[in-house]
C-alpha cells in the first residue's frame, strides 16, 4: 500500500458504507442514525489494481474540543495529518448544508489535498446537489453511490496519481522525490471563454494545433499536448472556457468546465488568461481561487495589450485588484503580450519554469529558525487572555505548494492575522512570489532544545 486515504465528511453522508465498500468488506458499521463512527478505523482498501490504505473517521460536526463531538473531531483531524489524500465526502440528495461549507473552509486550511466526493448519485439522483457542490471551491465533485458501487472508476483515477506522485514525507530532509526532471512539467492554461487559449498554445508550439475563432467556447475538452522547451519536458494543456455556473446552458458545456477543473487539480503551473480589454473580473477571480485552494502555482497572462491604448492604467487596475481580491498569494508573476501577433509570448514559459522552481522550493530548517527568531524579536504574537503566545520552532513539512508548520505552546490562541504576518514574512524574505504558501501550527516544543 503506497498512500493512505481518509474518509471525511459530516455525519450521515455514508463515509463508512464507502469505507466498506472500499476495503470489500463489512468493517465499519453502518446506519442512518448519524454518528455512528466515533472512532477511526483503519483498512486495506481496493480500487482495481490500486492498494491504499483507507481511513473510516467520525463524522465532522461544529463542537467544542471537550464535548465527545469535538474529541471525536479532533481524532479526524490526526486522521487528516497521516493521510496523503482525504476524500471530503457530501450527500448529494441532500444538497450543501452550512456545515459542508464550514469544513470545506476548514479543510482547504490542511496541507492534504482533498477529492470532493458527491455521494448517493445512484440512477441520476443528487444532480442539484452534486452542482452546487461546485460551490464548496474544492475542484470538480465525484459522483458515486457507495452504496451500490457506482462511480469506482472515477475514484480510481482521482486517487491514482497518489499512488506514483506523492509519497509521505516522514523525514523531509532525506530530500524531495516530487521534482524529477525526468517527468513532464504539468502546465494548465485557463481562462474564460474566447480569451485566446487555444491561440497562444498556437503560438507557443509555433502550429497550428488548436481550433480557434471567434466564437467562444470553441474548446471543449480539455486537450494535452506534450514538447519540449529548453530541454525541459512540458505537458501543456488547453483547457475549455469556464464561465459562472448561472451562465452554463448546456450539459456539454458543464462537463467542460468540469474537464477544467480537472486539468486544474493535476496540474504543476497554471497560466489564467485575462483579456486585457477587461482584466480580472469576477470569473477570473473565482478562477483564480480555484486555483490558489488547489495549491497550484499561478501566472497571469494579459492577451490583447497590443490593442490597449493607455497600459498604465490597465496596469495599474490590475495590481490594485490583486492587491485587494488575492492578498494571499502576493506577487503573481503577470506576463503581458499578444497571443495573434506572438509579440510578448516569448516571456511566458521562462515565467513559468520560474514559478514552478519557486512552488518545489526547500528551505532548510535552520535558515527558516533563524528568520523566525528574527521575526519574533521584531514584531512577538499579541497576548491571548494576558498570557504570551510562545512560536517555539519552525519546519518545512512539504514543498508543492511550500508548506510549513510552526510548534507553539497554544495554537488556537494564535490570531490568524500573525499568521498572515508571518506568511507574508516567508515570502518576502525567502522569495517566493506568486505561489500558496501554506502555515500550520502544532502544539509542541522545538525537538532540538535538549540537544543543545
Amino acid at each position: 500500500m503506497s498512500f493512505t486515504v481518509a474518509i471525511i465528511g459530516r455525519p450521515n453522508v455514508g463515509k463508512s458504507t464507502l469505507f466498506n465498500r472500499l476495503v470489500g468488506k463489512r468493517l465499519a458499521i453502518v446506519d442512518n442514525m448519524p454518528g455512528v463512527t466515533r472512532d477511526r478505523r483503519e483498512g486495506e482498501g481496493r480500487i482495481a489494481h490500486l492498494r491504499f490504505t483507507v481511513i473510516d473517521t467520525a463524522g465532522l460536526e461544529e463542537a467544542g474540543d471537550s464535548a465527545l463531538e469535538g474529541r471525536m473531531r479532533q481524532q479526524t483531524e490526526r486522521a487528516l495529518l497521516d493521510a496523503d489524500v482525504a476524500l471530503l465526502l457530501i450527500d448529494a440528495r441532500s444538497g450543501i448544508t452550512p456545515i459542508d461549507s464550514h469544513f470545506a473552509d476548514w479543510i482547504r486550511r490542511h496541507p492534504t489535498p482533498v477529492v470532493l466526493v458527491a455521494n448517493k448519485c445512484e440512477g441520476g439522483a443528487g444532480e442539484s446537489g452534486l452542482l452546487d457542490a461546485y460551490s464548496l471551491g474544492l475542484g470538480q465533485p465525484l459522483p458515486v453511490s457507495a452504496e451500490h458501487g457506482e462511480g469506482m472508476g472515477d475514484l480510481y483515477d482521482a486517487l491514482a496519481p497518489y499512488a506514483v506522485e506523492e509519497t509521505p514525507e516522514e523525514h523531509p530532509s532525506s530530500g524531495d522525490q516530487e521534482d524529477d526532471p525526468s517527468r513532464p512539467l504539468q502546465l494548465a492554461i485557463v481562462g474564460r471563454p474566447n480569451v485566446g487559449k487555444s491561440t497562444l498554445v498556437n503560438q507557443l508550439l509555433g502550429d497550428d494545433r488548436m481550433l480557434t475563432g471567434p466564437e467562444a467556447g470553441i474548446t471543449r475538452d480539455s486537450i494535452a499536448v506534450s514538447w519540449t522547451y529548453r530541454g525541459r519536458q512540458i505537458k501543456l494543456v488547453d483547457t475549455a472556457g469556464m464561465r459562472r455556473k448561472a451562465r452554463i446552458t448546456q450539459k456539454v458545456e458543464g462537463l467542460s468546465v468540469g474537464e477544467t477543473l480537472r486539468a486544474i487539480r493535476f496540474a504543476q503551473v497554471v497560466v489564467l488568461m485575462l483579456d486585457g480589454d477587461a482584466v480580472l473580473e469576477k470569473q477570473d477571480l473565482t478562477i483564480a481561487r480555484m486555483v490558489v485552494e488547489e495549491g497550484r502555482a499561478l501566472i497571469l497572462a494579459v492577451n490583447k495589450w497590443d490593442m490597449i491604448k493607455d497600459k498604465k492604467s490597465v496596469t495599474r487596475q490590475l495590481n490594485d485588484r490583486l492587491q485587494t481580491s488575492l492578498p494571499q498569494v502576493r506577487g503573481i508573476p503577470t506576463v503581458f503580450f499578444s497571443a495573434l501577433t506572438g509579440k510578448g509570448v516569448g516571456k511566458l514559459l521562462p515565467a513559468v519554469l520560474e514559478a514552478y522552481e519557486i512552488w518545489n522550493r526547500r528551505i532548510s530548517t535552520s535558515a527558516l529558525n533563524r528568520w523566525l527568531e528574527d521575526m519574533l524579536e521584531r514584531h512577538p504574537p499579541p497576548l491571548a487572555s494576558g498570557r504570551r503566545v510562545r512560536l517555539r520552532y519552525i519546519t518545512q513539512a512539504k514543498t508543492r505548494p511550500p508548506t510549513f508548520v510552526a510548534f507553539t505552546s497554544r495554537p488556537e490562541a494564535l490570531p490568524e492575522s500573525y499568521s498572515r504576518f508571518l506568511v507574508n514574512g516567508l515570502r518576502e524574505d525567502f522569495d517566493m512570489p506568486g505561489v500558496p504558501i501554506r502555515l500550520h501550527t502544532r502544539k509542541g516544543k522545538n525537538p532540538y532544545a535538549d540537544k543543545k
